[in-house]
């Protein structure tokens, strides 16, 4: 008996002491590696939109300022609402989505907001709806980018534009290109699926407004972002999913709280709404390019203090997901895990708010950073 305890002990001591090992060695490779903050490259051709009209190429405007600092505004927003559209091969799936976008967005141009103020800080007269979509084609080996141009010679270079990236970056990094060319006062992005009922945008926009006398913040200063949510929906997704994918979904969720985002439920719905300004702050610092891009994002909105409203918006499972219920799950548990770990070491730099200071009410204690080393080993 007293063999065999000492054996036991002897064992865990080992495992302790390999887990130290494995995470030292981790956490200095992730401090060496990563750039504190990302470098965005972005090819030539991807910097410039096709108008069908003239036949032109013609350049994108900028989200930031890169000849000074890409923390600093670039061109001035000249449209009240960019919708940023991700997609790898959606050529089917692509046209319910914007036909659905473009019938709200047409209607509201053609009524009148009645809004108190006239014109937002930034210039842009939020009395007039004005809107352009840019449709990402991620790197697609399909006609995606044919689908979306016929959408631009029906609508025009003014409405609908088509960002074609020459390789597949992911979906964070797709959505990251498109913000950084937009020109709206407030930027969406909306996936390519059509499963987010479009005219909820409205709840979204309401929420802006109603949490925001400027673009930067409300009275107290603090930026506002408006995200979609499927949390309502739980209940039912557990009803008509298999017990294995159901066991993915609630490990998943209890990860991204565990070790990143506590303030949202819902972290991955892809309807969420920025103002400029904080979507200049965001885009330019996140790091993850792929599937779990959402929750650096908003980690990143807890650190400067973002209101954050989560939204219930009304939502359909749309056929032909490009999610793997299992590996993607994986894949996406193990960046969450990455990413939790790069900030907890410092590895990542933080964007600073308006006022020069990071929100400090998110800092890890020594509880978060045991669930972030258990998690990490498990999906390293």
């Amino acid at each position: 008996m007293h063999i065999c305890c000492d054996v036991i002990s002897q064992l865990c001591l080992s495992v302790i002491a390999v887990i130290i090992i494995v995470v030292t060695i981790a956490s200095l490779i992730l401090r060496l590696t990563t750039q504190p903050k990302p470098v965005i490259v972005r090819k030539d051709s991807e910097k410039y939109y096709l108008d069908v009209q003239s036949g032109e190429r013609r350049r994108f405007p900028s989200l930031v300022d890169t000849d000074v600092d890409d923390d600093v505004g670039g061109d001035q927003p000249s449209v009240y609402l960019s919708v940023i559209v991700p997609a790898f091969n959606e050529s089917e799936r692509l046209p319910k989505m914007l036909d659905e976008a473009i019938d709200y967005l047409e209607s509201r141009c053609s009524r009148r907001r009645r809004r108190q103020q006239k014109s937002s800080d930034d210039g842009v007269d939020v009395d007039v709806f004005t809107y352009e979509i840019i449709v990402v084609d991620d790197g697609s080996t399909d006609q995606t980018t044919d689908v979306a141009l016929g959408y631009v010679k029906t609508y025009g270079s003014d409405k609908i534009r088509v960002l074609t990236l020459e390789t597949n970056r992911g979906k964070g990094g797709a959505v990251r290109l498109g913000m950084l060319s937009a020109r709206g006062h407030q930027l969406l992005f909306a996936d390519a699926d059509g499963a987010t009922y479009f005219p909820d945008y409205e709840k979204l926009e309401s929420f802006m407004l109603a949490n925001s006398s400027r673009e930067s913040g409300g009275s107290n200063g603090r930026p506002v972002i408006a995200i979609g949510s499927r949390a309502h929906l739980q209940s039912d997704a557990v009803a008509t999913r298999s017990l294995f994918r159901t066991i993915l979904m609630y490990g998943f969720h209890l990860g991204v709280w565990l070790l990143a985002v506590r303030s949202v439920r819902d972290t991955q719905c892809g309807f969420k709404l920025f103002g400029r300004r904080i979507a200049r702050q965001l885009f330019t610092h996140i790091h993850c390019e792929k599937w779990a891009f959402d929750v650096e994002l908003l980690l990143l909105a807890e650190k400067l203090g973002a209101k954050i409203g989560e939204i219930a918006v009304k939502w359909t499972e749309i056929d032909g997901s490009k999610v793997v219920p299992f590996w993607s799950w994986l894949q996406m548990g193990k960046d969450v895990a990455i990413i939790s770990l790069k900030y907890t070491i410092g590895a990542c730099s933080l964007p600073i708010g308006d006022n020069n200071t990071i929100n400090n009410n998110n800092e890890m204690t020594y509880s978060d950073i045991r669930f972030q080393l258990v998690f990490f080993l498990f999906f390293w």
